[in-house]
């Protein structure tokens, strides 16, 4: 059996490769996607997940992050953690429990702390001054300064699919809250019998239509995982109007071929056997069909 992996945004090229190297080695596809996803956790130059997130309206990073085994449909959550370096490592290690699988704030930590995970203060210097500068400003939230959720999809020589995303949430939140990166179903989803799919964007909008559900419903119906994407995100579209809010998702069914669909310019990256990661740009058109084209050089894409 072939494998592949596709992850969100023009900032998890690194990570994608190496989450393609773990496959292409016979690895699985659960350490394939928490290696991609902890290679933007740990890169300071990314606002939007992990170290150097940006704070929310009190100051404090606070990261959300699940994982979902497509083989077993368990899953493991954590949402308003602070002050720990992968909260990706510390969704998955809670797949394993009957029970207390989605954990938040102090009790998350207080897991984190009693299994040893590693601890970091994400506020770096950047974000903090940012927060500074920007936090008494009459701006409008947005997922989409820095960028957004990392989200990986992978599935591996064995045909074990896994989901696994990760994000320090809309800039200046109010504390507390939690969007739709750790809530299964909404934010990711993984069945290998079917495929999978996961979500980036405004995430109350998101959880709105269950959409990473919605799309591995579609394919469980027969259709194409392309297909799935556009019409899941244009049901969500006609049911929310045109006021709605940004939203891009990723899906791959179960034989490893992806689809995307989106509301704006959106960059992704797909790896599979026998080839390297690449980088793509989708838009949406007005046909419904997401338009696709492939990057050559990643340095004429200047979103991350």
């Amino acid at each position: 059996m072939s494998w592949s992996v596709i992850s969100t945004w023009k900032m998890s090229l690194e990570g994608n490769r190496k989450a393609g190297r773990i496959l292409e080695s016979h690895g699985t596809a659960g350490d394939a996607v928490l290696l991609g996803v902890q290679d933007v956790e740990d890169n300071p130059a990314f606002h939007s997940v992990g170290y150097s997130g940006l704070p929310d309206a009190g100051g404090h990073v606070t990261l959300d992050a699940g994982y979902m085994d497509g083989d077993t449909l368990e899953f493991g959550a954590v949402g308003c953690l602070e002050g720990y370096r992968s909260p990706a490592a510390i969704a998955r290690s809670l797949i394993h429990y009957p029970y207390n699988n989605f954990l938040v704030g102090e009790g998350a930590a207080a897991y984190a702390e009693n299994h040893g995970f590693e601890k970091r203060d994400n506020l770096t210097k950047d974000s903090a001054e940012r927060y500074l500068r920007e936090r008494n400003l009459n701006q409008t939230h947005s997922s989409y300064k820095g960028h957004d959720t990392v989200c990986f999809l992978a599935r591996d020589e064995k045909g074990t699919i896994v989901s696994c995303t990760s994000t320090s949430g809309l800039y200046l939140k109010e504390h507390g809250r939690v969007g739709d990166t750790p809530l299964p179903g909404c934010g990711y989803y993984a069945d290998s019998t079917i495929g999978a799919a996961a979500a980036t964007g405004v995430g109350e909008e998101i959880m709105k239509g269950a959409l990473s559900r919605a799309v591995v419903d579609l394919m469980a119906q027969g259709m194409h995982v392309q297909e799935a994407a556009d019409k899941a995100l244009a049901d969500l579209k006609e049911r929310l109007g045109e006021n709605i809010r940004p939203i891009s998702l990723i899906a791959m069914d179960k034989d490893g071929n992806t689809g995307v669909s989106t509301t704006l310019a959106f960059p992704f990256c797909v790896a599979k056997e026998g080839g390297d990661t690449e980088l793509y740009l989708a838009e949406p058109s007005e046909t419904g069909i997401t338009s696709i084209r492939k990057i050559e050089d990643p340095s004429e894409l200047s979103m991350d």
